[in-house]
């Protein structure tokens, strides 16, 4: 596979040539709902980076992988559920480090502040001290 220079986008034929692949071949996956090129007002395709890279790992799963349309198209639902989730935890995760953050400096006591309840270590009594 080619590896692009330059950003910006490319009509079907210059992806083509750049994959070895027939024009038709993205189409279909145009088609499959695997790739979305935006239009230009002449309904022509023109294909981003960011269609480029999806390009990339699709034919690295067909010629690699042998992977068929069916699978591909399960397998980037897959991916993109996964990266969704990983949003999802990343904001949970700094959600719950400002709301400690939060919570400590609001209190004087920081444990007072905590989410989860502190527990105080039992004081047991002690013994008067030892006279000499």
């Amino acid at each position: 596979m080619t590896k692009r220079k330059s950003k910006g986008a490319y009509m079907i034929s210059a992806v083509a040539e750049m994959y070895s692949i027939h024009p038709q071949t993205l189409r279909l996956y145009e088609r499959e709902g695997l790739l979305k090129p935006s239009r230009t007002e002449g309904n022509t395709r023109l294909y981003t980076d960011e269609d480029l890279q999806r390009l990339e790992f699709i034919l690295s799963l067909a010629r690699d992988l042998g992977v068929n349309i069916s699978g591909i198209a399960i397998i980037l639902q897959m991916r993109e559920r996964m990266e969704e989730m990983q949003r999802q935890i990343q904001d949970f995760v700094k959600y719950i480090q400002e709301e400690v953050f939060s919570r400590a400096t609001a209190a004087a006591d920081p444990s007072r502040g905590a989410i989860v309840p502190v527990r105080r270590p039992l004081v047991t009594p002690t013994s008067p001290p030892k006279r000499k």
